[in-house]
């Protein structure tokens, strides 16, 4: 596949970066990172969502699918930038080092960012000035209706928008004049996470090293897409979620799951061509390099469930816009290095999808020791060269943990027999007796034919369940954990790099 050569790369989000100020960012630590995948020989750099999340903590639930996570602006970069002085920092509360304290930062940042925002509007040179101009002009088509709704949002004390009165109260000229501070300053965040992270991905591409972002296949209700677009979503005339996203119950949950997005009304955005879709697509693609659809099976069919319900149990399936939203995406945008999220029990009907428009899809080891593996011969998954191999998932335990945890601690639909079962047939399979299970897995998907190998962090170094980055269906921390600096020593590098040019995924 012209867009996937053989090669491979690391699963880390932004925020799971170390640094002095609670949670990861796009600043040192980020290209001292990008040096890191260099030196392992590895030409890929995964990533969550970059949306902003708002008061959420979760990467898949944000105010936006177009405006930034401000929270992962460099405050190193505002001082280097002239934003900020040293001494703006000492405010600063203690913080761990490997989890973040998401209230603790929240509440650090935003007094710090506007303290950037106002030296901005202050200090700015007409030169800075001209391409913050050019930034709002370019992207009016989304930024307007963000701020508003930001705006909005804190009027309304930031209070869910079914609350708010009806839109055509609530805007008028007065409120963009008396919040003319407060709108520049968002708009500015957007400007300065946007000016940063160019500056990464330029160096990053330079290295040789490519983005893979993600897309979150929904959005959350609470969010301009949706109070912007009613008619996109299937709501009531109130703005109320009529049908809602979820799964039925699988490895992760044996309940099944209700995500609590509004499901798309597609019939309404096939009349539009699909262009907010395609808006966000061409949007993403301005960020990074590959593209990975989240829950991509909805675009061939999605589980839906009545407003409501607390579990996913009960939702139904429902078909979704197939292979005329792809063709429409195609037509538009032109062929662009997809990877689909394909796990699942639409992952039949999504391969359909996939295989028509030439997009691989997801190949996890974790999963593939069930009843049907081959352990005399060859995993199907090793032989696959258009699918992307991973040893996990953000939503996944680490391979260690995954080796390691108790069956009963387990959430799934497993029981805890076939659970042991699974490690059993992983261990005949590899030959080993799972002391480095997590370098087995990691050495097997690198010597797969797969073309593409993304391995997370974790893995790499040998951690447990502690480092877990999600436990789908839970809340509670998740989407906390950092990695200490310190554990990335040089023996890690050296053997990741070695293990990478033997299996001939270094480029030459």
């Amino acid at each position: 596949m012209k867009f996937f050569p053989r090669e491979s790369g690391v699963l880390l989000h932004i925020t799971s970066l170390p640094g002095p100020y609670g949670l990861g960012d796009i600043g040192p630590e980020a290209f001292h990172f990008v040096d890191v995948l260099h030196e392992m020989g590895q030409s890929l750099w995964q990533i969550l969502p970059l949306g902003d999340t708002g008061s959420s903590i979760c990467p898949y639930i944000t105010v936006s699918t177009f405006a930034n996570n401000p929270l992962l602006i460099s405050l190193d970069g505002l001082i280097d930038e002239g934003y900020l002085h040293k001494d703006d920092l000492k405010k600063i509360q203690s913080y761990s080092s490997d989890r973040v304290d998401y209230q603790k930062v929240y509440d650090d940042r935003y007094k710090i960012l506007d303290t950037a925002c106002t030296n901005f509007i202050k200090s700015s040179s007409a030169e800075t000035q001209q391409r913050f101009d050019a930034f709002c002009k370019e992207n009016e088509y989304w930024l307007s209706e963000y701020i508003l709704f930001q705006t909005l949002k804190k009027l309304n004390n930031d209070q869910h928008w079914i609350t708010w009165q009806p839109r055509h109260d609530l805007v008028g000229e007065d409120i963009i004049k008396e919040n003319n501070v407060f709108i520049q300053k968002l708009k500015i965040q957007q400007f300065l996470f946007i000016e940063q992270w160019q500056k990464l991905k330029t160096y990053a591409n330079q290295k040789g090293i490519r983005f893979v972002g993600d897309i979150p296949i929904y959005v959350a209700h609470d969010s301009v897409d949706v109070w912007a677009n009613p008619e996109l979503f299937k709501l009531d005339e109130h703005g109320k979620i009529k049908s809602q996203s979820g799964c039925p119950p699988d490895f992760f949950n044996a309940k099944g799951q209700v995500w609590g997005h509004p499901v798309y009304n597609w019939k309404t955005h096939k009349k539009t061509g699909y262009q907010w879709w395609l808006n966000r697509i061409e949007h993403t693609f301005n960020l990074v390099d590959v593209v990975r659809i989240d829950h991509f099976n909805g675009f061939a069919k999605y589980w839906e469930v009545k407003a409501g319900e607390t579990g996913g149990a009960t939702g139904h399936w429902v078909v979704g816009p197939d292979e005329d939203f792809l063709s429409a995406i195609n037509q538009s945008l032109g062929a662009r290095p997809i990877i689909a999220e394909d796990l699942g029990e639409a992952a039949k009907e999504a391969a359909v999808l996939r295989k028509k428009f030439d997009i691989p899809g997801m190949s996890i080891l974790q999963f593939s020791f069930g009843e049907d593996a081959n352990i005399n011969g060859n995993l199907k998954i090793l032989d696959n060269e258009i699918n992307v191999v991973y040893t996990g998932t953000h939503d996944n335990d680490t391979t260690i943990g995954w080796f390691q945890t108790l069956p009963e601690s387990v959430i799934s639909t497993q029981t805890a027999a076939n659970i042991v079962k699974e490690r059993k047939r992983a261990l005949k399979f590899l030959g080993t007796d799972g002391s480095e299970i997590n370098w087995d897995f990691i050495s097997l998907a690198m010597n797969s034919k797969a073309n593409t190998v993304i391995i997370p962090l974790q893995d790499i170094l040998g951690l447990g369940t502690e480092s877990r980055m999600n436990i789908p269906g839970t809340v509670g921390n998740n989407w906390e954990w950092r990695y200490k600096k310190n554990k990335l020593t040089s023996d890690i590098i050296e053997r990741m790099k070695t293990l990478t040019e033997e299996s001939k995924r270094i480029k030459g």
